[in-house]
């Protein structure tokens, strides 16, 4: 979204699969932007496997970058962007702490969703949402395919269409020229990720 950097309250790192997610956070952290970092979620489909919840383990890499753990809260419940939102809030509740302003730290092909959906769950905060600097070309490592970054990121914008009636999310415009694409790319079979009802993928 090319969202400027400014100093914030807190920087909210949302978990996920990729590791380099984290070290953003941490960079970020340890640039002064913001007195907290907090890293939110359970696991999900591609870490499902992980011993620790994706929140502990970008907790330690954020350690391992220099970040005091003083300074890290954990929220390891959340399994979807709402969720991510709702807990993190509740978990600042808790905790006696009420930031005005979050640096929302999310994977590239995530921002926009990322932010309808805080936009929805939590709209009383400002945000500045980011990711790390990685091209779409130099996105996919051994951990991921490029034929899993594409699917993934179809069912991101699937879901940026059918969100908001559902409560989920900020209702957003999408260009004619996307939902052409994402039309070709299902017609081409990059469809595992897509929601379904049934065995039918609910169409946009």
């Amino acid at each position: 979204m090319n969202q400027s950097l400014t100093p914030a309250d807190c920087i909210l790192v949302f978990g996920s699969h990729d590791p380099r997610v984290a070290k953003y956070g941490a960079e970020l952290f340890l640039r002064k932007l913001a007195p907290w970092i907090l890293f939110s979620g359970k696991r999900g489909g591609l870490t499902g496997k992980w011993k620790k919840t994706e929140a502990e383990k970008f907790a330690q890499i954020a350690v391992r970058t220099g970040v005091p753990g003083s300074k890290i809260l954990i929220e390891k419940e959340s399994t979807n962007s709402g969720e991510n939102v709702a807990f993190t809030k509740r978990l600042l509740e808790k905790r006696g702490l009420d930031p005005r302003t979050f640096i929302v730290v999310q994977k590239p092909y995530m921002e926009r969703r990322t932010w309808a959906t805080f936009r929805k769950v939590w709209p009383q905060k400002r945000i500045i949402v980011t990711s790390p600097a990685i091209s779409f070309e130099d996105y996919p490592n051994r951990s991921i395919s490029k034929r899993d970054v594409i699917a993934i990121m179809l069912s991101d914008l699937q879901k940026i269409a059918l969100y908001p009636k559902k409560g989920f999310q900020i209702r957003q415009r999408i260009p004619k020229e996307v939902l052409l694409c994402y039309r070709q790319l299902v017609q081409e079979g990059f469809t595992e990720h897509l929601v379904r009802e049934g065995s039918k993928i609910i169409p946009i």
